[in-house]
């Protein structure tokens, strides 16, 4: 496997509970465009929040408009709120071309949007629904946004993987579920590492252009995410306990939204990353690799983060769409 010699952790001054505040004390976006899926929810809400207080115009696509405009009422301006369905490719394509359109110049992207472990679901073009929604409806985001990022001369693409990937490699034999049993953690597993790799490969590809990629793992979190688990199920993993409430375990590792966002924030917008790129991130900091079979909730497998692997499920996934 062919790993970046960049994929290991540095001193950065912040660690696993470091708020978004403190991410981002001294941090001068004005000027700077954003956009951030999933910002209606979760710590992408957070996200959005955060950076719009450094200065960035935000920008926010939802399959729920009315919604979102609710939520981020005195954050952001309905007008930065548009409609788009992960889960419809066509809506994906008419609102990044309508985004790229009207702002020629994206600084930054961070891929928040996400499902986890949902029963076997389809999208509107017959994707199994965690792949369609967490992977190849980003993937085709990122193309229609190439064109702005690229005239940023310094944009930075944040996608969010997650510790999940240690489920699943990308079954290159059967992205799609079409032939083996589907299995819901590994489904999602695999999704999130092809989020990984999804950066890793246009950090290769757009680096000579100016776009950085960076896949970030933002810890464990109580958020909607977790809207497809029963409390049996999650006090099985010792999250929570057998009447919902959180244990001690979780309040002692899981963090809160605003210590969730910060290392998608930290990847999208410090300097100590300006010569970095194509590495996963946790803790507001460049993770380790650790072995494949490793049982470690911490560091990233070299699956996730390999080259190869990379340019083969970019390629493999343009196959895909284009088979639709």
């Amino acid at each position: 496997m062919s790993i970046s010699e960049q994929q290991h952790s540095i001193e950065t001054g912040f660690g696993s509970k470091s708020e978004a505040s403190e991410v981002m004390s001294g941090i001068d976006l004005s000027g700077k465009v954003a956009l951030v899926t999933g910002g209606y929810s979760g710590i992408g809400f957070e996200t959005v929040r955060a950076l719009t207080g450094a200065g960035a115009k935000v920008i926010v696509p939802s399959r729920d408009v009315d919604r979102a405009v609710t939520t981020l009422d005195g954050v952001i301006g309905a007008e930065q709120i548009g409609f788009m369905d992960l889960s419809d490719l066509p809506s994906v394509t008419r609102f990044g071309e309508a985004i790229a359109a009207n702002h020629p110049k994206i600084d930054i992207a961070i891929f928040n949007a996400g499902v986890m472990a949902c029963p076997l679901y389809r999208t509107q073009q017959g994707l199994e629904w965690q792949l369609g929604v967490n992977h190849v409806g980003h993937y085709v985001l990122l193309q229609t946004l190439l064109p702005a990022l690229r005239a940023a001369r310094g944009a930075r693409l944040v996608t969010l993987s997650s510790i999940a990937h240690r489920m699943s490699a990308v079954r290159f034999d059967d992205m799609n579920y079409t032939d083996r049993e589907y299995d819901k953690w590994q489904a999602y597993g695999q999704a999130k590492s092809a989020q990984s790799l999804m950066a890793v490969e246009l950090d290769r590809r757009e680096a000579g252009n100016g776009i950085r990629g960076f896949s970030v793992h933002p810890g464990g979190i109580f958020t909607p995410l977790q809207r497809h688990l029963g409390n049996a199920e999650m006090a099985e993993f010792g999250w929570t306990d057998t009447d919902g409430r959180p244990s001690p375990v979780a309040e002692k590792l899981f963090k809160t939204t605003t210590q969730g966002c910060a290392t998608s924030l930290w990847a999208a917008t410090h300097s100590l990353l300006d010569n970095i790129g194509g590495v996963y991130c946790e803790d507001c900091n460049v993770s380790d690799v650790v072995p494949d079979e490793s049982n470690a909730f911490t560091g990233v497998r070299q699956w996730a983060i390999d080259s190869e692997t990379a340019q083969r499920t970019w390629t493999e996934t343009e196959a895909l769409i284009s088979r639709l």
